[in-house]
């Protein structure tokens, strides 16, 4: 079956200057144009805006969408797989914060008691689910399976003021990461020093004594690990590299 723009444009409940950025990029080229100048998709095309459309909902850039379409190694059933898992992983999520807020909800209107642990406890398994997406195979290959869990566990027991400290600490590294990379700070400056005594304070939430090895090694995937660079550089590029060198810089390899 073939579709002109519009029609697929309602098919797929997107936009025809969506479709047409689309091409404009080479994301989702046309099957062939008309000689009106019309556009014209296929069942190929469909498939494609249904990837497309799919890793979008998850989060993932335009660039990085084409890049994974055109991999020869590219196997349709498995991103499809893929897509499943993540979103019934979002599925879990929305379920725990729709059920929070219900409680909430109910809580208010008996006039009942609702502890603040209850309130932050959706908020505070989100994080865990996000670390560990971001950093559990890392942690894990390099620290064992005991670390990671541990790090788990010392996000969850966080009262709802800690927890909000500890999110507060970690926004303020990210901006002052931008505010020092963007300015062409030195990370063996005073700006290094700062952010990675912020980060410390950061680290040192969890039940465990600091260690500064633990520090250094971390601050190191930071650069090793792409994952880890894409968190820290997604709006200024160099923040993971000046976050490890400040690090590397300003904390001892022991104490």
């Amino acid at each position: 079956m073939e579709y002109t723009i519009q029609k697929l444009a309602e098919l797929a409940g997107v936009t025809t200057r969506t479709l047409r950025w689309y091409h404009r990029i080479g994301l989702l080229t046309p099957s062939r144009i008309g000689e009106n100048g019309y556009r014209y998709y296929g069942g190929a095309e469909v498939d494609r805006l249904q990837q497309i459309l799919f890793y979008r909902a998850l989060g993932v850039e335009l660039a990085r969408i084409g890049a994974i379409l055109d991999d020869p190694s590219f196997d349709r059933l498995d991103a499809l797989r893929g897509h499943l898992a993540a979103l019934e992983k979002e599925e879990g999520r929305i379920q725990e914060l729709i059920h929070t807020v219900k409680r909430t909800i109910l809580s208010e209107e008996r006039n009942e008691f609702m502890s603040d642990e209850a309130k932050f406890e959706a908020f505070k398994r989100r994080a865990v689910e996000e670390n560990e997406a971001r950093y559990g195979a890392e942690i894990r290959e390099k620290y064992g399976d005991e670390e990671a869990e541990r790090a788990s566990r010392d996000i969850l027991d966080l009262t709802p003021e800690r927890y909000q400290s500890w999110k507060d600490i970690g926004e303020a590294i990210q901006r002052k990461l931008e505010e020092a990379v963007r300015s062409g700070a030195d990370p063996a400056g005073e700006a290094g020093r700062a952010l990675a005594e912020l980060h410390r304070a950061w680290l040192s939430f969890g039940s465990s004594p600091y260690d500064p090895a633990r520090h250094r090694g971390l601050a190191e995937l930071y650069v090793q690990d792409e994952r880890f660079t894409a968190y820290y550089d997604k709006s200024v590029p160099g923040c993971a590299r000046f976050l490890r060198d400040a690090v590397l810089s300003h904390v001892p390899a022991a104490e």
